[in-house]
């Protein structure tokens, strides 16, 4: 049985509950969302014994499911939020919501059975430059990069890519990429409050790589947008199709993901015009349906499979 951690309400949370259900797999749903409403209140129960994971269940209204029968579990809870408690104020539903994620989500990293993905082996993506010295380690190029919160170092380093520039947050907080251009050198002043990433900008063919454990699909993407996922916000034409990766580059990917503790990954490439690929940043959490829908790749096919315990053909 395979257990989803999530909000059916959101796409691609929803959409993994429709592929198990169209491939024949059971699976049961917690949702992370705390509610005094007993309709859709979940329980978590667990034990440890001498600092070791021993026993636990999760359940619903109507159903239990014990932790030695899961196969996979799919966790998902981004969309969670803390709704009324009876009694409580807001803060205080609010902080019962965070123990409750923290809770879920200590169990969720000690499970026996294959978890997409553990918290702990996300956290690397709330760290852009700590990723990058990952990616770079698993022998992927990655550009040019400053992260500061000085106006001068900023300007200095545009200068010297020829004011190529794009820039971005270095978190895991998604933020648009943009180009470093006379506007954002006036807004410069405001970097003293925060600092920002600053990259060399890298020509070349964008290309989406969701690893599913030892399977890799790679989505090529053309837009004259500098962040394709905003392509169509800016006025931007977007042109989508599977394309073949060289082996090096497939497996270099496949190694990423298990270095980052991942069974699931959404990795961004850019190939340039001499066949070099750049690697900018591992999602743990991908939200596979937009590249999908657009090519007709079987990524949540796989990922059922995974999670079921299946072979992936």
């Amino acid at each position: 049985m395979i257990l989803v951690c999530g909000n059916v309400s959101e796409p691609v949370t929803e959409l993994v509950c429709a592929r198990l259900a169209a491939e024949g797999l059971g699976y049961r749903v917690l949702s992370p969302d705390a509610s005094a409403d007993a309709a859709v209140r979940s329980t978590l129960h667990a034990q440890w014994r001498n600092g070791d994971f021993d026993s636990g269940y999760f359940s619903g209204p109507d159903w239990r499911l014990d932790v030695e029968d899961l196969t996979g579990v799919y966790f998902r809870p981004l969309q969670a939020r803390a709704t009324c408690v009876a009694g409580a104020s807001a803060a205080a539903a609010q902080a019962l919501q965070a123990q409750r994620l923290a809770a879920l989500g200590a169990v969720v990293d000690t499970l026996p059975c294959p978890v997409v993905n553990p918290i702990i082996a996300g956290m690397s993506n709330s760290s852009k430059p700590h990723q990058a010295m990952l990616i770079r380690a698993c022998g992927f190029a990655v550009p040019a990069t400053l992260i500061t919160n000085d106006p001068a170092a900023a300007l200095a380093f545009a200068a010297e890519h020829d004011d190529d520039v794009v820039y971005k947050s270095i978190s895991g907080v998604r933020s648009i990429v943009r180009h470093f251009g006379p506007q954002q050198a006036e807004r410069l002043p405001l970097l003293r409050h925060g600092p920002a990433q600053f990259q060399e900008r890298i020509r070349g063919v964008d290309i989406r790589v969701h690893v599913v454990a030892e399977r890799a699909f790679a989505t090529c993407i053309e837009t004259p947008s500098i962040d394709y996922r905003y392509a169509g916000s800016d006025g931007q034409p977007i042109v989508m199709q599977p394309t073949e990766l060289p082996c090096e580059i497939e497996q270099r990917c496949i190694a990423l993901t298990k270095r980052l503790g991942l069974l699931f990954a959404g990795i961004d490439l850019k190939e340039t015009r001499d066949g070099e690929y750049f690697c900018f940043e591992a999602n743990p959490s991908p939200g596979f349906l937009f590249f999908e829908r657009a090519t007709g790749q079987p990524i949540s096919t796989a990922l059922a499979h995974l999670l079921a315990g299946k072979p992936l053909s």
